[in-house]
């Protein structure tokens, strides 16, 4: 599996490069229980960056919902599987993501576009049995 990296880059010329949001959260669900909690504060520690750049914005443009909000948003799907194979609650840790993550799902095109939670943490628990990771 190839690593995804997201590139972030904001206008106001911070250019955060190469947080491998993908690798890291794979990570979490792939590996065996005694490697999950290195890749857990790996992947929070990701999101941590990205939450201080959010600040207190409802988005990371701003106001507007944009290209950036986008590509990130993409991973909310993920976000019960990470949680429930890393024991940790994303909004706990890091409640302006978890914010972000529910006002971006409250719309409609984001929301009928991801796939459901559920389907993707069921595709993850049999992908684990299927490599003998369970």
């Amino acid at each position: 599996m190839e690593d995804w990296v997201v590139l972030i880059c904001f206008e106001r010329g911070m250019n955060f490069k190469g947080y491998k949001m993908f690798d890291a959260g794979r990570k979490i669900w792939t590996t065996k229980e005694e490697e999950v909690e290195a890749a857990k504060e790996e992947f929070i520690g990701i999101l941590k960056v990205l939450e201080d750049e959010l600040g207190g914005k409802p988005y990371f443009g701003g106001d507007t919902f944009g290209s950036l909000d986008i590509t990130l948003v993409s991973f909310y799907s993920w976000f019960y599987t990470y949680e429930t194979f890393g024991n940790f609650s994303i909004g706990s840790r890091l409640p302006k993501i978890g914010s972000w993550a529910k006002r971006c799902m409250q719309k409609e095109t984001v929301s009928k576009s991801l796939c459901d939670e559920k389907v993707v943490y069921d595709f993850a628990v049999m992908f684990r049995k299927k490599m003998g990771i369970e």
